[in-house]
């Protein structure tokens, strides 16, 4: 143990003589956790809508009052004609066109049925979904009331309708900063873990002390663990950082789950990414070569784990990847730990596919990693 000992001295002392390092490990992780959640939102807000009235009648008026109301939508402009708010669109000072025909509240009112026009700009085809989506939900509701109104004048009594409500488990208020932090946070951490461990064998290869090791009476797995073991401790403390302070005192996320369990599975997962980032540096002779490769997977593991796209949405060549990914597995423990309280029984699976991929990549780090100069 001795030989390990002094290894793990060196490195640490190393780390820390690093003035650039430092601040890469710890500062930059954690603005990018304070800032990311508040742009990494699902909901898509203040879509601008030009309201084309032909009507101008009381349900228009409150048709368009119960569109503003949401706070989705905010008005670009409230014109007479088709032609003036299309000018708005070519101009993209509105996304949404809504025209209400004229005679719309007596047609209403005597047939229980009317059109109305809704024209979408689809440059940006995820806001023009999710606010074509709401907008048409808006209306479907409002026919619904108007509806119950003449139904209920019609027969001179009260009209049953079903009212459906809805509850939203584990997050009510529906907070993605509550979803996403938590998968941002293993983010954070696996880039620590992948490049930072990545380019520390390669920079010793850049300034010649690998050599020295070389002919050093020291075996490999004691210095394949001299290297492990200090990123081990730094991610730990990265993520104990960004998950106490960013994520509890700031965004108000409180773990519903056992901390003892969660960080256990960060344990086995930093062992995983360390163990990959170790493997990358075996088969590279320089920084920017490391950087280059690591880029690349890093790339991969992000966008392939489900943290911004749902998993089952992607075809299914693409959840094959996802679910050869190890920060799909961290990402989901996280979100089942703190925002369900899962306990080990429902993790299980996950622990057992994380001991794999850090069995596979340290293992093989070693196997590759060759004593030679």
């Amino acid at each position: 143990m001795r030989p390990l000992k002094i290894l793990l001295i060196k490195e640490f002392k190393q780390i820390f003589r690093d003035k650039t390092l430092l601040p890469l490990i710890f500062a930059l992780p954690l603005i990018q956790l304070l800032i990311i959640p508040l742009a990494a939102d699902y909901e898509v807000k203040n879509i601008n809508i030009s309201i084309v009235d032909n009507d101008q009648s009381s349900y228009s008026e409150e048709l368009t009052s119960k569109v503003l109301a949401t706070g989705y939508f905010k008005l670009a402009g409230y014109s007479h004609s088709y032609k003036e708010s299309f000018k708005q669109i070519e101009t993209d000072k509105a996304d949404l066109i809504l025209e209400i025909p004229q005679n719309f509240e007596q047609n209403l009112s005597r047939n229980g049925f009317e059109k109305l026009f809704i024209a979408v700009n689809a440059i940006n085809g995820t806001k023009a979904g999710l606010g074509g989506s709401y907008l048409s939900s808006i209306i479907a509701d409002f026919n619904h009331k108007i509806n119950t109104e003449i139904v209920s004048t019609n027969i001179n009594s009260e009209f049953k309708s079903i009212e459906v409500t809805s509850l939203n488990w584990f997050n009510p208020y529906m907070n993605y900063k509550i979803f996403m932090v938590p998968g941002i946070l293993v983010i954070l951490v696996t880039m620590v873990g992948a490049y930072m461990c990545g380019l520390n064998i390669v920079k010793e290869k850049e300034i010649g002390t690998i050599e020295q090791i070389n002919v050093s009476p020291i075996k490999k797995h004691h210095y394949i663990l001299g290297k492990l073991i200090p990123f081990w401790i730094i991610g730990i403390v990265v993520f104990s950082i960004g998950f106490f302070i960013i994520g509890w005192l700031v965004y108000g996320i409180i773990p519903v789950g056992s901390l003892l369990l969660l960080y256990s599975y960060l344990a086995l997962f930093l062992i995983a990414i360390l163990g990959f980032g170790l493997l990358v540096s075996t088969y590279s002779e320089t920084q920017q070569q490391a950087m280059s490769v690591s880029f690349f997977f890093v790339m991969m593991f992000i966008l392939m784990s489900g943290l911004f796209t749902s998993i089952d949405a992607m075809p299914n060549w693409a959840q094959k990847i996802a679910y050869a990914n190890p920060v799909t597995y961290f990402i989901e423990v996280m979100r089942m730990v703190v925002l369900k309280g899962s306990g080990l029984a429902h993790i299980s699976k996950h622990i057992f596919i994380m001991i794999g991929f850090a069995l596979l990549f340290n293992t093989w780090a070693i196997i590759n990693y060759r004593k030679t100069s």
